[in-house]
């Protein structure tokens, strides 16, 4: 862990209060779950506890990213709607919610470009400038607290407009030595994918940091599939485009936070690790395409796409990106730094 660390110290909260003004709980409220989880294997029966007094992940990593980025503001309550807020269950269940959403952001980029852009790249900016905060609420309490937020869409609003957003804490992973771990029986690895949705609140530990980084890409898989599928007629690209327009959001947010927090290495350090591609086996020959085993990190890009210093380890390193935004189609000379169209020729 770094010393810049904001893992919490453990704070009981009133049993479904998890935000700030909540009161102090019982502690002896706290209670034992027995679950049974179904596999594609059978049913694995887990034992584990679930505290009713619980520590939420990341109220303090969101006080430390509006301290160093106020035009972005996250608070811990329920999802919101009205007065310019959209609500995430609504993103992905109301069209018409999401094309308010994509225009919203054409009408910023004709201000900024002076010319329309084409819908579907109207659409694909939306769309980073959704995933981009919203991947912050499971990065940054990873990075800072070493847990994982285990959101839904439903769980979140946001307010374009002034740069806000409402989350719902909940259940979270962590490691076996965090406060808030939940005794010595831990959810194991194995069942973590089959939990039931939404998920008792309180913390879940993982056995080690490998298994957190595989919980976190799961979280964040789960919580972008319905998103991805609610943008993708709009943006008019296939499913490997769009989750290679996820990854870069999801790495640009925290390599940028990162950078504001006087951690940049670390985080792209970090990164790199998280969506390293998978081993592509032992064999000398390189595998035919069809055979070769999916990435570890699918369904996102493998690799975080960060180059070396140019010379001597002195100089910034910089990121090829995953995909192209297509806003040079605005203005030509509006091309984004990493953007593969120009470092891969």
């Amino acid at each position: 862990m770094s010393a810049h660390s904001t893992r919490p110290t453990p704070v009981a909260t009133a049993v479904g209060r998890t935000g700030p003004g909540t009161g102090p709980a019982d502690p002896a409220a706290a209670t034992s779950l027995g679950t049974a989880f179904t596999t594609a294997t059978g049913t694995v029966t887990s034992t584990f506890t679930v505290t009713s007094t619980f520590t939420a992940a990341g109220p303090a990593a969101y006080r430390r990213l509006g301290e160093v980025l106020p035009a972005l503001r996250v608070r811990c309550a329920p999802p919101r709607s009205g007065r310019g807020w959209l609500a995430g269950a609504d993103l992905v269940a109301r069209p018409a919610a999401l094309r308010e959403l994509i225009s919203h952001d054409a009408r910023q980029s004709l201000a900024r470009y002076g010319r329309p852009l084409r819908p579907d790249v109207a659409a694909g900016i939306g769309l980073h400038r959704f995933v981009w905060p919203a991947a912050l609420l499971f990065t940054l309490p990873w990075f800072l607290e070493r847990r994982v937020p285990l959101l839904a869409p439903g769980d979140i609003a946001v307010r374009r407009r002034t740069g806000e957003l409402t989350v719902r804490p909940g259940a979270f992973l962590c490691l076996p030595d965090d406060p808030a771990a939940p005794g010595p029986a831990a959810l194991p690895t194995a069942v973590l994918a089959a939990a039931p949705a939404p998920p008792p609140p309180g913390a879940r530990a993982v056995p080690d940091e490998a298994a957190l980084a595989t919980g976190l890409r799961s979280a964040l898989a789960d919580f972008l599939t319905p998103v991805l599928d609610a943008f993708r007629p709009e943006v008019r690209r296939g499913p490997r485009t769009l989750w290679a327009m996820a990854t870069d959001a999801v790495v640009e947010g925290l390599w940028y936070a990162g950078g504001l927090l006087g951690e940049e290495e670390r985080a792209r350090t970090e990164l790199a690790a998280l969506f390293a591609p998978g081993a592509s086996g032992a064999s000398e020959q390189p595998e035919p395409r069809a055979a070769r085993p999916a990435p570890e990190c699918a369904p996102f890009t493998p690799g975080a796409g960060f180059t070396a210093p140019a010379s001597g380890g002195t100089e910034r390193s910089d990121r090829c990106r995953a995909s192209c935004c297509l806003v040079y189609t605005a203005r030509a000379e509006a091309m984004c730094t990493g953007c593969p169209r120009v470092a891969r020729g």
